[in-house]
């Protein structure tokens, strides 16, 4: 028993010289690094607090700045008044360029990419729809879809028809009850035009197996026929 109790307290003085050691090492390092140390923490404040400053104080204020300068614009794509929209909405307001320009890094001019492109594809622009509609960034499950989709039109109508095939296939590859049998039209009539009749009868067949009450599982019959 006292032999046990011996060598409980030696290990209780080890622990404790140890313990000692540990903290005399952590002192002296922290005495041979001080300078590195407190910059570093320094450093890190001061970017947390720099980060802060550019979001509540910055970034904030043009979120919203640029929220109400979009929907001026909106209103003119909705009138598909999309020379207006893109440029000149009226009342003072910037439209879809000038937010673009004025306001970047905001979620008002990434979705203004959006409306410029479809603008431009409206107004027969193709190459500045492109530019526009690769530069927006995406979210979610639906707009993914439309930017292929609106990429796929403007290379159809410039008769990169190898360009538009591939963007049409990434916007059919998708569960939207309207979006993808939409497109799956788009890409089986693109590619029967094409002479591939045996890969357009496969988004025809998309059609009617997955999407039977959409507006276009009424046509895609005469084309599997």
């Amino acid at each position: 028993m006292a032999i046990r109790r011996s060598q409980n307290k030696k290990k209780e003085e080890e622990t404790l010289i140890n313990v000692v050691e540990a903290r005399d090492n952590a002192q002296e390092f922290f005495e041979d690094n001080k300078i590195a140390i407190l910059g570093g923490i320094t450093l890190l404040i001061l970017c947390i607090v720099g980060f802060l400053a550019y979001k509540f104080a910055y970034k904030a204020p043009r979120e919203k700045e640029a929220s109400n300068e979009i929907i001026y614009a909106e209103r003119q794509f909705a009138k598909d008044s999309f020379a207006l929209a893109l440029e000149n909405p009226g009342g003072g307001y910037s439209g879809f360029l000038g937010i673009i320009e004025d306001y970047s890094g905001t979620k008002a001019a990434n979705l203004s990419k959006y409306y410029a492109g479809v603008s431009y594809l409206n107004l027969g622009r193709y190459e500045e729809a492109i530019d526009y509609m690769k530069d927006f960034s995406p979210a979610g499950d639906i707009s993914p879809i439309m930017k292929n989709g609106v990429l796929g039109d403007a290379y159809s109508e410039l008769q990169d028809y190898d360009n538009a095939i591939s963007y049409y296939k990434k916007a059919v590859n998708s569960d939207n009850s309207y979006l993808t049998p939409y497109y799956c039209n788009k890409l089986g009539q693109l590619l029967r035009s094409q002479g591939s009749a045996d890969q357009a009868k496969q988004y025809f067949q998309k059609i009617k197996d997955d999407y039977p009450n959409s507006n276009e599982a009424g046509s895609v019959e005469f084309y599997l026929n």
